[in-house]
Formats: C-alpha cells, sequence, structure tokens
C-alpha cells in the first residue's frame, strides 16, 4: 500500500472530515498525526484507530490560528518524524448576510482558513523541500468557484485558499511536491451547527448533502497522486464550470436557492 508508514498529518481532525481521513489513513496502513482544539476528542480518536488497526498514532492539542502554537508543534513534530502529507482541514463558516457579521467573526474565520492554513503549510514545506518529497492537500470548498449569499466572508476565504493553492502548486513542482485543493459541496458534518444556526440550510439541501466516509475516501485516493483538484460532487463542480462560463445566467437562475441558506 502506497501509505504505509507514511506520516499524515490533519488538522481539524477532531471530527467530520478530518476525524474520517484519519481512520482511512490508517486503514490503509498510514499513520495519522492528529492535530485539533480538543485534546480530548483526539486521545478517543487515536485510542479507537489503536484499537481498530493497530496503529499508535500521534497526536496534539493545536489553534491553528495562534501562531506561537502552530510553530511550538510543528517543531516538535518535524524533531521526531518525517512528515510526508499535509491535509490543511482545520476550518469553519458564518452563513449570514454582510449586515448581520461582526468584523470580530470575519477576522476569525481569515485567521482559522486563511493564515492558519498558510502557517501550517509553511512550517511542513521547508521540511519537504530539502527532502524534495511529500504532499499537501488543502480543504477547500465549492464556496471557492461559487460566490452565493449569505456566504461572502467564508467565501473569501475559500477563494484565497484556492488561489494561494494553485500558486503552491507550481513553486512546489520544482521539488517534487505535489499540491492538491479538495472541494467539497455541503458535508454532513457538525460544521452547520455554527455556519447555519437557524437550520434552514442544511433542511434544504440536506438529500444532496456528502457523506464525510465518502468525502475521506476521495481524500485519501489522491494522496501521493499529481491529482490537481478533488470536486464533489460532480454535479456541484459542473455547475461550477458553468459559472465561470456563464457567471450572470447562473448567479440569475441559482440565487433564490442560495438565499434559502
Amino acid at each position: 500500500m502506497k501509505l504505509a508508514g507514511k506520516y499524515v498529518v490533519i488538522t481539524g481532525a477532531s471530527s467530520g472530515i478530518g476525524e474520517q481521513i484519519a481512520y482511512e489513513v490508517a486503514k490503509r496502513g498510514g499513520i495519522p498525526i492528529l492535530l485539533a482544539r480538543s485534546k480530548e476528542k483526539l486521545a478517543q480518536i487515536a485510542q479507537h484507530i489503536e484499537q481498530t488497526y493497530g496503529i499508535s498514532c500521534l497526536y496534539e492539542q493545536l489553534d491553528v490560528s495562534n501562531e506561537k502554537e502552530v510553530d511550538a508543534v510543528f517543531d516538535r513534530l518535524l524533531a521526531s518524524v518525517d512528515i510526508d502529507i499535509l491535509v490543511n482541514n482545520a476550518g469553519f463558516g458564518v452563513f449570514r448576510y454582510v449586515e448581520h457579521i461582526d468584523l470580530s467573526e470575519v477576522k476569525q474565520m481569515f485567521n482559522v482558513n486563511v493564515l492558519g492554513l498558510i502557517a501550517c503549510t509553511k512550517k511542513v514545506y521547508t521540511h519537504m523541500m530539502k527532502k524534495r518529497s511529500g504532499h499537501i492537500i488543502n480543504i477547500a470548498s465549492q464556496a471557492g468557484k461559487i460566490a452565493t449569499p449569505k456566504s461572502s466572508v467564508y467565501a473569501a476565504t475559500k477563494h484565497a485558499v484556492l488561489g494561494f493553492t494553485n500558486s503552491l502548486r507550481m513553486e512546489a513542482s520544482m521539488y517534487g511536491i505535489y499540491v492538491t485543493a479538495v472541494n467539497p459541496g455541503p458535508i454532513e458534518t457538525n460544521f452547520f451547527t455554527v455556519a447555519d444556526t437557524s437550520g434552514e440550510y442544511v433542511k434544504n439541501v440536506k438529500r444532496w448533502m456528502l457523506r464525510p466516509e465518502f468525502v475521506a475516501k476521495r481524500v485519501v485516493d489522491a494522496m501521493l497522486t499529481p491529482t490537481r483538484e478533488v470536486n464533489l460532487p460532480v454535479w456541484m463542480h459542473m455547475g461550477s464550470r458553468m459559472y465561470q462560463l456563464f457567471p450572470s445566467l447562473i448567479e440569475k437562475i441559482g440565487k433564490q436557492a442560495f438565499l434559502k441558506k
């Protein structure tokens, strides 16, 4: 198996697709390194992985928006293990009209979704440059391809992630490092506990929501391959392609559906 013995760092690993990616990595013989704010949840996941797959994985408490924590945690990890893959999964969103979003929420979304992702990437990227191999996988979103009402700031952060990822991919290719963007649509996770406090968005899109296990498998399938992007689901990816060609038309057609968030 291509992941056998490979160290895979996963941020936001305490729940959702981060947790499922950890299980899928372990299932395929890789060694997950779990990072998230809740050390208690990470300990439970690590115990489950050891009991189920016989793999002892590392875990560390980390708030990716705290630059000092990022430096300290990755310095400790890099001193003890050879990181092969980084999955930047930590992130959150708030779906509101612009006039109702507090500026503190805007700053926090950018601190976690963009600056935190870049900070983690920089710590691992220089290590990968030296050994001339590795894979950086950034969990972006279809929101980074199609801007919709009520997701202005979240979409802005994911547009930023895609811009960063696309530029980094070209730079990293000179060192044999793969860089992949993962753009999922809505997923059945606790993401919407914060993003959609009214429950209206989940109610309206529930039948189209992706299972986190499915997304995790697709992410792990792409590991250590030159996959540029993973786009899920297919119909939403096709919609984003149409949006690039006919933005005014798609906005007109989709506006009412998007406003149901």
